[in-house]
């Protein structure tokens, strides 16, 4: 998405994707990098115009990259996704454990939501949980499936409930 980013036509051509499926902006939610951030000025001015649409925004990966808390606190990130390198280590590793409770907390009082990613383990799930943040994904919840499989297995669970 790097480069797509920076393209100087980028929100129209969300508009237009928007426009052509009839999905509503609410819906759609663009994972840029931070390195994206680095370009901090343009950065901002692209999201603001996302932002305007409606369109969600989240940081991937974050805390592997180029972090800086100044950026963070300027760019309207609506989301910020831990990296799986930190959630590894999790509940076992203290050095781990803080850095992922200092992010949560973090995003949380910037008004962000919090996804980790790599989650493999139900005490990874617990500690997440305890630690307020309520959105995970990894292989503890699924592999990743084709799009007729998801859909297979998603309206066979609400057959069963």
């Amino acid at each position: 998405m790097a480069k797509q980013f920076f393209q100087s036509n980028l929100v129209e051509i969300v508009e237009t994707a928007l426009s052509e499926t009839g999905l509503h902006p609410n819906y759609l939610e663009l994972e840029i990098t931070e390195s994206i951030t680095m370009d901090v000025e343009r950065s901002i001015k692209t999201l603001l115009e996302l932002q305007r649409i409606g369109v969600k925004v989240s940081i991937d990966d974050f805390g592997t990259g180029y972090s800086s808390l100044n950026y963070l606190k300027r760019l309207p990130i609506d989301k910020l996704k831990i990296d799986q390198t930190f959630i590894r280590e999790c509940p076992d590793d203290s050095n781990s454990n803080t850095l992922v409770r200092t992010i949560i907390i973090m995003a949380h009082l910037l008004k962000m939501k919090v996804i980790a990613e790599g989650v493999e383990s139900e005490e990874q799930v617990s500690f997440l949980l305890g630690q307020g943040c309520k959105e995970a994904q990894g292989y503890f919840f699924s592999k990743p499936l084709p799009v007729s499989e998801f859909e297979t297995n998603y309206l066979q669970k609400r057959l069963e409930k």
